[in-house]
């Protein structure tokens, strides 16, 4: 399902469109669809370089690609005024919109993607805001970013992994956020139990609580209904507790 910000003139016939073709093109070549294919490429690595050369430039080819931050995150944002003058890592930046929504609200922020041209993309986009565009992976992250940042946000990177992926995942992203920061998380939810046919893969909420096992402590889950976008979603904040030499964020 794609989830499309509501009253975006964006989404016209045409562009809707173009990104249901995409979709079906990008499908049939999902090693995650493919008998043997995860476990030849976990990460989808190949099929996420994939979707950002073949998309040629146009957004409607990059099914996550909606040119505006997406609504739970904005709508959180609104709520929270604490990010101005602290450090912000955006977690699988894609097209940068959620990296330029942060900055917005006066963070400075590191935003990455392990796919080149979803950099180069997200540079082009938002070249005259202060915001670090990096190429590199969550599995193998630059060694200065351990516990360097107030505020670490994700946004579907989670549910584009396999289940088997999802315990190191939720480990380096904890590394991420100093003693006393906050860790955002959105993700569509689903039961558990439920049976699902990913990609993407819907956390349960044991794979939400999992990040207890990590060292943070969550402050929120709100298990939200289809509003602001088509499909339930969870929107989870973790802390991580100071620590006892008095670091804080």
């Amino acid at each position: 399902m794609v989830e499309k910000p509501q009253h975006n003139d964006l989404f016209n016939e045409d562009f809707t469109r173009r990104r249901d073709a995409a979709r079906k093109r990008l499908d049939a070549i999902d090693p995650a669809r493919q008998k043997g294919g995860a476990l030849k490429d976990p990460q989808r690595r190949e099929w996420f370089e994939a979707v950002y050369t073949t998309a040629d430039g146009d957004a409607a080819n990059v099914p996550w690609g909606n040119l505006a931050a997406h609504p739970l995150l904005v709508e959180w944002l609104a709520q929270d005024p604490g990010l101005a003058g602290l450090t912000a890592l955006d977690v699988g930046c894609g097209l940068g919109d959620n990296a330029a929504a942060l900055a917005d609200r006066g963070a400075e922020v590191t935003a990455f993607d392990f796919v080149p041209r979803a950099v180069e993309w997200a540079r082009s986009r938002f070249a005259g805001q202060q915001i670090d565009f990096r190429v590199a992976d969550l599995f193998a992250p630059p060694p200065e970013w351990r516990e360097a940042f107030d505020f670490v946000h994700e946004t579907y990177t989670l549910q584009a992994l396999s289940s088997e992926l999802l315990p190191a995942a939720r480990q380096a992203l904890a590394h991420f956020v100093k003693p006393g920061g906050r860790l955002l998380v959105l993700s569509r939810a689903r039961d558990e139990g439920q049976e699902i046919d990913g990609p993407p893969w819907p956390l349960a909420r044991t794979s939400i609580e999992a990040f207890a096992q990590c060292g943070l402590v969550l402050d929120k889950l709100e298990d939200l209904p289809p509003g602001l976008v088509a499909s339930r979603h969870w929107r989870a904040l973790f802390r991580k507790p100071p620590s006892t030499d008095g670091h804080r964020a």
